[in-house]
């Protein structure tokens, strides 16, 4: 009996094998982002089920809402369970999430400022059968907590987002993808993505996506050009002067006298 020739083995080894140069394909499944720039550079085309993703961001609540906001409002209607919020920075704004598909009654809030409660709170829900997603500000994690968060994920093919320090990037995680989110300095329109760990080649580039959603752009452009429309009509804004620097733009927070939400949302007071 004549021996295969090396070819052969070759062959069918390279079809299941992966290469570093290439993005890698999910090993298990994945939601895709809603954006679609970001999707084209994750294996598979989106944020990976049953492993942690790790978000790095100067200010913990820098980001998130408008990072993770599609995929959270699609995990809730999938599995028709809640959203579990563990140590957010902010109390979320829930007629704002609801606009955007995420209605507040799908969201759990535990506040806890010890790291340890934090740590088993996160542990508990990603072992909760119902739980759709996780998303855990976790500053002071270590390695070996991190992984056994990554390891529960994978046990109950949970979505599992942890927010932490741009520091962080210096150490070691178990995370299946990091993430360095950050307004762009050219263009504080745009926010910058720099995916530190993925399965494939480092990206040259980072990813840019809209600081805002279209909805709201729409929004803010439309108040901008009415507020500018009534002061031209009053004679108190010459006619070319541009919408942006006749506005007032003050925080959300600002104009109803109330506490920070977690969207670090921008109006146009008219």
């Amino acid at each position: 009996m004549g021996l295969p020739f090396l070819d052969s083995f070759s062959a069918a080894a390279g079809r299941g094998v992966w290469h570093a140069d290439e993005l890698g394909l999910a090993d298990a499944q994945v939601t895709a982002t809603g954006h679609a720039a970001l999707d084209a550079q994750l294996p598979g085309g989106g944020w990976p089920v049953g492993a942690m993703t790790e978000l790095l961001q100067g200010a913990p609540e820098a980001h998130v809402w408008r990072l993770l906001l599609p995929a959270l409002a699609q995990a809730v209607q999938a599995r028709g369970g809640p959203v579990v919020l563990v140590g957010a920075p902010y109390e979320p704004c829930g007629p704002s999430l609801a606009a955007q598909g995420l209605p507040v009654e799908a969201l759990m809030w535990v506040r806890s400022e010890a790291p340890a409660a934090r740590l088993w709170a996160c542990e508990q829900a990603l072992r909760c059968a119902d739980i759709a997603a996780v998303v855990a500000w976790l500053p002071q994690a270590r390695v070996g907590e991190l992984r056994r968060l990554q390891l529960a994920a994978a046990q109950h093919e949970v979505l599992l987002f942890v927010c932490r320090p741009e520091s962080a990037a210096r150490s070691a995680s178990p995370a299946r993808l990091r993430i360095r989110a950050g307004r762009c300095e050219s263009d504080a329109s745009q926010i910058e993505l720099h995916i530190l760990k993925r399965r494939g080649p480092p990206l040259a580039a980072p990813v840019m996506l809209p600081a805002r959603n279209e909805r709201m752009a729409a929004l803010l452009a439309a108040a901008r050009l009415r507020r500018k429309l009534r002061l031209q009509q009053s004679g108190t804004v010459p006619a070319g002067e541009t919408a942006a620097s006749s506005a007032t733009v003050v925080r959300i927070d600002a104009w109803k006298g109330g506490g920070p939400d977690a969207l670090d949302r921008l109006a146009v007071v008219a």
